[in-house]
């Protein structure tokens, strides 16, 4: 208490933003200067990499890089939203020079969608906005073409869609050629089903239905097989055959970001069905995954914790949970849920706090990483800057510092930052992911900067599952066609209907005052995780 409580003094607040703007920085020149154009930096040998061609079947690699410069078109609305309009424009002038998707490259078409089509909307969003949040970041002569980039990748995508008996598409596609001959018919609940908003939007900046009803197609087909028992999807399915291969129900990899698009699709949308099908998925997570007391911060019984189960049954399948869920905690303070987003979001620092790092799986009944490497995902990162808007509490601002301070003891390299190859032993791995400058920089200079555009600007913003940021604009609220909506004219024309969290707990009232300046977690329960994770 005497270390998290209290305030936090505005220096000690502007000192860690321009910490995390630094980070930024020293990431992004180190990529420009050793790696661009290829896809990605090597921070310990200073040197870029781009896709294996010698070995296809490197996954790991081949799904995230296409040969299209992509930890510089990841980058872009990072450097906006940190107000460098010299270092944005250049930027892009640098994308709309020398980026070109006619690529014999095999990549995966959900990597593709949120970290390059995602960005492209993104910075042509902010370049196009007429009240200009950010400073002037408006491009000389700029005739849409970050637009015509993102419509040409889709297109390029769009093979994956067809020749699928459930609608669900395939996982990987090559830029030029199409579906591979020897495509796999298996993909992941998330790959499949979360390429809705950026889909979405594209559609509704073209005018062009096509791209929104492809992907909203997949998400119903997803949303039609889940089990009649427990309402749970499992993490891969068969795409011809609607068949599930992986019947394992979570909120980490495989299912993550299929839950978080049903609901910030309908933020940005206005979707009614969108809004329905998540409070439905949300209560079946409700019943079946969450373990422990009912409340979060009163009663007896262990803290509560997401478990990975089996679809059908609802029984426990593992002991582990990974590091992608840490963004749940962030999605439940979308919906209201606050209560129980401080609880889940504890548990998860508390990890941190012991390795100085997030494994990527962690045996909570082992007290110990299953799989030891961290990768600089900003999951927790997110969940905590989005925890800090909702509160206020400077216990967050506090949870940041560290974070930010184990970034640069045991990651920061050469040229860059480094994953670590392992949470224990800080050893490092040769790799810096592009989302690291997209997300992670972001969400912690954002949590530091109270005065950002992103919040005193007057804009309503979303951030995609990539973090790039997104107005909720008007525009986005009005489709221009009816074949998406068998409801019929009407719906188009309804309000919205209201948010609301579909458990117990606080429908968005706001943390009370008096807790503002407390932990807020009781302290006796932040032992008890403590404990949980080994930390004493």
């Amino acid at each position: 208490e005497r270390r998290y409580s209290g305030a936090f003094p505005p220096q000690l607040r502007a000192r860690l933003r321009d910490a995390a703007r630094g980070m930024f920085v020293f990431g992004y020149d180190s990529y420009m200067e050793h790696a661009f154009p290829r896809d990605e930096l090597d921070p310990l040998h200073c040197r870029g990499r781009g896709p294996d061609r010698r070995d296809p079947s490197n996954l790991n690699i081949n799904d995230v890089l296409g040969n299209y410069s992509l930890t510089l078109i990841d980058a872009l609305d990072t450097l906006a939203v940190m107000g460098n309009s010299s270092e944005f424009q250049k930027a892009v002038k640098l994308v709309i020079d020398t980026v070109s998707f006619d690529k014999d490259s095999t990549v995966q078409v959900f990597e593709a969608t949120i970290r390059v089509l995602g960005s492209l909307l993104s910075a042509h969003i902010i370049i196009t906005d007429t009240k200009q949040p950010f400073g002037d970041m408006t491009i000389k002569d700029y005739d849409n073409e970050l637009l015509h980039l993102a419509h040409d990748l889709a297109v390029r995508l769009l093979p994956a869609f067809e020749n699928t008996k459930t609608g669900i598409p395939y996982p990987r596609v090559n830029l030029k050629k199409g579906v591979p001959p020897d495509s796999h018919n298996e993909t992941c609940t998330a790959g499949a089903g979360s390429l809705l908003v950026e889909f979405g939007i594209l559609s509704r900046l073209l005018g062009d239905s096509t791209f929104e009803w492809v992907a909203r197609r997949a998400v119903k087909a997803l949303w039609s097989l889940r089990s009649n028992n427990t309402g749970l999807l499992g993490n891969v399915v068969n795409i011809q055959t609607g068949h599930w291969v992986g019947k394992q129900s979570g909120l980490g990899a495989g299912s993550d970001s299929f839950y978080e698009y049903l609901l910030k699709s309908y933020i940005l949308f206005g979707e009614k069905e969108d809004l329905d099908m998540f409070n439905s998925a949300y209560q079946n997570i409700q019943n079946h995954l969450r373990r422990g007391r009912e409340a979060c911060n009163e009663g007896e019984g262990d803290p509560p914790l997401y478990v990975n189960v089996n679809m059908y049954t609802g029984q426990l399948m593992n002991t582990w949970i990974d590091s992608l869920q840490a963004f749940f905690p962030g999605l439940q303070v979308l919906i209201g849920d606050v209560e129980d987003a401080i609880c889940l979001h504890a548990f998860y620092y508390a990890i941190w706090k012991r390795y100085g790092a997030l494994p990527e799986r962690y045996n909570w009944q082992l007290q110990a990483p299953d799989v030891p490497f961290y990768p600089l995902r900003p999951e927790l990162v997110e969940s905590t800057y989005l925890l800090y808007q909702a509160t206020k509490n400077p216990f967050y601002l506090h949870v940041g510092m560290d974070i930010l301070q184990s970034l640069e003891k045991y990651t920061k390299a050469k040229c860059g930052y480094a994953t670590l190859h392992h949470v224990v032993e800080k050893t490092k791995e040769d790799r810096m992911e592009s989302f690291f400058l997209s997300e992670t920089c972001k969400y912690l200079y954002l949590l530091f900067d109270e005065e950002n555009p992103v919040h005193r600007s007057g804009n309503k913003f979303m951030f995609t599952t990539e973090g790039h940021v997104v107005s909720v604009d008007e525009r986005f609220r009005s489709s221009l066609w009816e074949d998406i909506l068998p409801a019929g004219e009407d719906s188009l024309k309804a309000k919205p209907p209201e948010l609301k969290a579909a458990n117990f707990s606080s429908n968005c009232n706001r943390v009370p005052d008096e807790r503002r300046y407390l932990l807020p977690l009781k302290s006796n329960y932040m032992r008890q995780i403590d404990r949980m994770v080994g930390l004493i």
